[in-house]
């Protein structure tokens, strides 16, 4: 006979993690199953875990305020005593360079003014005291090195910056992970690993469990995608993806990890930072060292996978390319000859911004496109999920009426219709991440 639950959650990532914790506390019987060995193992554990408040609407920056205060009191969150080992948020600040890319962040602050999030203004000549040793001039467009003009400056100075004094980035994203289940299963959650979902079993258009790759079914009246990379296919496979006007994809990404220049302590010293005149993103990371990142330019392919159990996990000359771009900016920076770092999956939808929303499948939700731009908000979303499901189970119409959600920290309301799988695409969108 086959088990059952209130509620089956696919994936225990660090969003998922912390939806199983948020259904818990709510009542809800819940099961997290993962295809890998521990919570975290996945997507959330390549992601250089940067918790930031700028982004291009209104719903997003909201969302990304509201979670900074959740890391800010991470062991408030998950409750005292209740994880083996917590993780350190690094409570650093965001450099942020004005470029025609990000319209000078008149948007972005405008938005900030709206939430109330600090700001600061940063002129040129100050970006040196933020990112020691940094040359200020612009560089853009974003060229590869075999293009004419990689690395020569294009104007005497970028437009400026602004510094985010809300935010920073977490020490182990995986670990973040591990709390959010210990959390969870200390309110009642179980979780199932090494556990591979073969097939969502429906009756008459609503969903009814799941199927093991080892033939185990365990029934639930709702399931919950939350598959990361694999999301798409999860969706595939319950015959929902014809009903989403946003989709989402596979996307493979490369990070770099080289050390800080000579004299720069950017371990203690350091901040995050974004650079769109020259697409790089970067923070500090233990060593002394510098993650850095791409911001996807125009100029560079994309890599979109197929079967997210089959890429390509070794560097190519994007590592490089990275490092290089961002030795323009930091010109002390050297380039290794051997590479470190990460490559990993991301999870992205048509417009880069998150799906939490129902399906077409009565009883299947969705919290996908998420990799790279919301492991910030995983507390938020994990509540998000909770408040739709609680509504849709309860015959709430969330497709034509939207749920709306109180953000408790900063007292704004947001519609849940931004997040929907039947939007159109928001042309707001930077098309890129910080992941």
């Amino acid at each position: 006979m086959a088990k059952t639950y209130d509620a089956i959650i696919i994936g225990a990532g660090v969003i998922g993690a912390c939806t199983a914790y948020e259904m818990a506390k709510k009542g809800w019987k819940t099961l997290s199953i993962d295809k890998l060995p521990e919570a975290g193992y996945g997507s959330t554990s390549g992601s250089c875990a940067i918790i930031r408040t700028y982004y291009s609407a209104f719903e997003t920056c909201a969302l990304a305020f509201e979670g900074w205060h959740y890391w800010k009191d991470w062991e408030g969150y998950i409750g005292t005593g209740v994880a083996d080992d917590l993780i350190k948020y690094h409570d650093t600040g965001c450099l942020v360079i004005k470029t025609p890319h990000n319209h000078n962040l008149s948007n972005v602050c405008d938005v900030m003014d709206q939430i109330g999030c600090p700001y600061n203004e940063v002129p040129v000549n100050d970006i040196p005291t933020y990112l020691q040793g940094a040359d200020t001039r612009s560089f853009e467009p974003a060229k590869r090195p075999e293009d004419d003009g990689f690395g020569e400056a294009t104007a005497d100075a970028v437009n400026g910056a602004v510094f985010f004094p809300r935010g920073g980035y977490v020490s182990d994203p995986k670990l973040s992970a591990r709390n959010a289940q210990q959390a969870a299963e200390a309110a009642g959650a179980e979780f199932m690993f090494n556990a591979q979902v073969s097939e969502l079993r429906q009756k008459d258009g609503r969903i009814q469990g799941v199927t093991l790759s080892d033939g185990t079914e365990i029934d639930a009246a709702v399931v919950v995608n939350v598959a990361g990379p694999h999301s798409f296919v999860i969706n595939d496979m319950a015959g929902v993806s014809a009903g989403m006007n946003i989709k989402t994809r596979a996307l493979r990404h490369e990070v770099a990890h080289v050390p800080a220049p000579k004299g720069m302590d950017f371990e203690r010293n350091g901040i995050i930072y974004s650079d769109s005149d020259i697409h790089t993103y970067a923070r500090p990371e233990v060593g002394n060292n510098i993650l850095i990142g791409s911001e996807d330019p125009a100029c560079d392919p994309k890599e979109w996978v197929e079967d997210p159990d089959e890429f390509n996990a070794d560097f190519s000359d994007q590592w490089k390319i990275m490092v290089m771009r961002l030795a323009q900016r930091l010109p002390e920076l050297g380039v290794p000859e051997h590479a470190r770092g990460v490559v990993a999956l991301y999870d992205v939808s048509d417009d880069w911004m998150p799906i939490y929303d129902r399906s077409d499948l009565d009883g299947f939700y969705m919290a996908v496109g998420t990799s790279g731009n919301q492991f910030k908000n995983a507390p938020v979303a994990g509540k998000i999920m909770t408040a739709i499901i609680e509504a849709c189970e309860a015959g709430h119409d969330h497709d034509a009426q939207p749920v709306t959600f109180h953000l408790d920290h900063i007292d704004k309301d947001i519609s849940l219709g931004a997040f929907s799988r039947k939007r159109k695409i928001n042309e707001n969108s930077s098309f890129s991440v910080i992941g």
